[in-house]
Formats: C-alpha cells, structure tokens, sequence
C-alpha cells in the first residue's frame, strides 16, 4: 500500500476546486516527452488529475490509459474529456511491456519513500523496451506533509537518481528549477526523464 488515506482524501473532497484552480493547459514539459515516442504509441498515467494531460496526449494520436487513485478525480477527467479514465493506485499496476511512454507529472511525489522501490519496479515491468519515463517531485530531506495536510516523499536528488538507477532506468535528463507549491511554499522541484534500456 503506498496511498496516504488523508492525501486521497484531500483530493477527494476538493476535486471540483482543485481542477478548477489547475487550470486545464497541459503541463509544458509534456509535448517535448511525447515528442520522443513512436507515433500512436500506448502510454500510461499516474496520477491524471483532471485529465488535462491524459487529453493532449490522445490528442496527439497516442493511446492514453489513465489513471489515478482519487474517484472524484476520475469522475471529473471522464466528465471532461472522456478518456476512459479508471481509479487504480501506483501499487496496482500489474501491466507487463505494455507502454512506450509512462507520464507521472507531479504524481509520485505523494507515493511513501518505503513504497517506491517496488512502485518503480512496477513501471519498470509496464514498459516496453526503450520505452521513456518522466516524473517530477519536490525536492526535501525526508518525508513529511505540506501545509495542506498532504503526504510528499520530499526526496532530495542523490536518493532519488539512486532509487532510478537500482530499479534499471537509465537518466537521460534531469532539471531542477524553483517552484512556488500549491501550500504558498518555495521549494525547489526536480524533473527526470529516464528510458528503459
């Protein structure tokens, strides 16, 4: 189990807001990611919030499997865009070289330290060979909520280019930039993109 009960339930009550506040423009790192894939590719998403990504990537020809842990989240990205979403946690994915692409912007970063090993191992096993991954987290010393209640791993770079590499990716770009949280905090927020060899 890596889902935090109060993290869900965040979410869960505040859905409607919360894709509100957000916006519906794709994050800007996607188009670039999606750009590295073969044309109509299979992709999965962690974590897809209101949809908005999970339809640019269909949008863009590729075959989007969405997902996300939150049921009023789903509800909202099905509402919206009519993605075929389904609720499924990090922990329950079984798939077996199904995906070129795994898309999880600012999704991991609420799975527990102590469950992300097998949860990279989890995508590691979904991929196809050469298959391409990107994720972003905040960036931290150790786990801890912010001020809205919410569970972050807050992994700081070294741990989280060691946890990639012992689950068999290889990091083929990194970004750390400055970022204002959703809770009125600065922190800083690192973006990997890796393959699967």
């Amino acid at each position: 189990m890596n889902t935090d009960p109060d993290t869900i339930a965040f979410y869960q009550a505040r859905a409607p807001h919360w894709v509100f506040h957000s916006g519906e423009a794709h994050s800007h790192q996607l188009d670039a990611f999606l750009d590295r894939l073969p044309p109509g590719a299979a992709v999965l998403e962690l974590g897809c919030g209101g949809g908005r990504d999970a339809a640019r990537i269909k949008a863009r020809g590729f075959v989007v499997d969405a997902t996300e842990a939150v049921p009023a989240l789903v509800t909202r990205a099905n509402q919206a865009f009519g993605l075929g979403a389904r609720v499924m946690a990090f922990h329950e994915l079984e798939a077996q070289a199904a995906y070129a692409g795994v898309w999880a912007h600012a999704s991991l970063l609420h799975c527990q330290r102590g469950a992300l090993a097998d949860v990279l191992a989890r995508i590691h096993r979904a991929m196809l060979p050469g298959g391409w991954f990107f994720s972003s987290y905040k960036l931290g010393e150790g786990e801890g909520r912010d001020l809205l209640g919410r569970y972050h791993n807050f992994p700081s770079p070294g741990w989280l280019i060691a946890a990639y590499a012992e689950a068999g990716f290889v990091i083929e770009s990194q970004d750390t930039y400055a970022g204002k949280a959703s809770d009125g905090t600065q922190r800083d927020w690192i973006d990997l993109t890796v393959r699967k060899p």
